[in-house]
Parts: C-alpha cells; sequence; structure tokens
C-alpha cells in the first residue's frame, strides 16, 4: 500500500505543446510529402482526368455525377431582393417586413430571408455604432466647452 506522500509511478498527461522543447513541428503551410507527390503525378494528367470524370457521370456514374455537379454548380442560387434604405436603425423593421413578405409570397426561402435578415442585422448595428459615437462626440465637446473658462 501506498503512503500518501510518494509520487505515483504513473505521470498525469500533459498538456500544451505537443513537441519537445526546440521542437517546433511542421512550417505553416508546408505540404505532406504524399501529397506533393500525388499532385506532381497528376499535374499533367489532371485534363485526362477530367474528361475520364465527366465521361463517366454521362454513362450514369451516379456517384461520379453528384461529384461534379456538387462542385460546378454554385450552392446558393443569385436572387434579386430590393431591400428599402436604410438611413436609420428604424429602417430595419421595414427591410425586415419586405424579407417576410417575399418569404410569404414565395419569392424567396426561408433560408434565403435568414441570410437577407444577416445582412440587414448587420447594416442595422453599424448604424447604432456610427450614431453612438456622433452622440459621443457631440457630448464630449459640450462638456470641454463647459470646462472652458
Amino acid at each position: 500500500m501506498q503512503s500518501m506522500e510518494e509520487p505515483s509511478p504513473v505521470s498525469p498527461a500533459t498538456r500544451g505543446r505537443p513537441f519537445q522543447k526546440g521542437n517546433h513541428g511542421r512550417k505553416p503551410g508546408s505540404k505532406n510529402r504524399a501529397s506533393v507527390i500525388a499532385a506532381t503525378l497528376l499535374k499533367d494528367q489532371a485534363a485526362d482526368l477530367v474528361s475520364k470524370a465527366i465521361e463517366f457521370a454521362l454513362a450514369g456514374d451516379v456517384t461520379m455525377l453528384k461529384f461534379l455537379i456538387g462542385r460546378l454548380l454554385p450552392r446558393d442560387r443569385l436572387i434579386e431582393f430590393d431591400l428599402p434604405r436604410m438611413d436609420s436603425a428604424d429602417d430595419a423593421i421595414a427591410a425586415f417586413a419586405s424579407i417576410a413578405a417575399a418569404v410569404s409570397a414565395g419569392t424567396i426561402t426561408p433560408s434565403e430571408a435568414a441570410g437577407l435578415a444577416s445582412v440587414v442585422d448587420s447594416q442595422m448595428r453599424a448604424i447604432d455604432v456610427a450614431d453612438v459615437v456622433k452622440r459621443l462626440d457631440i457630448l464630449e465637446a459640450t462638456f470641454k466647452a463647459e470646462l472652458r473658462p
């Protein structure tokens, strides 16, 4: 039986740098040797490989078709949507209302509306910050004017 003063034979796992002192590991941006070799070998055959992939997809290979479509087509569709002009944070209410109306009319999807609402929210926050800075500048100028004899 061990006494309380004796150190345990198993040391606890240490956290922090995974390398020993002086060993900084791989440089940022460096590539794995296998990846560099593969890229070098495929460099001259990239066009042939893409042609072959297209050939498989056109022949009915569903997996290859999904792979190519996932890489070639944009994930989001481009939408045209006129947001009301936002000169003050209160104008965001009209912008949010127009987004909600477009969703209910089926013009845009709920996920597209969420993206637009995020843009409106960012614009509203920027307007709020600009308003606070203006008001603070006015208060500082007034305070400095009152301190002058």
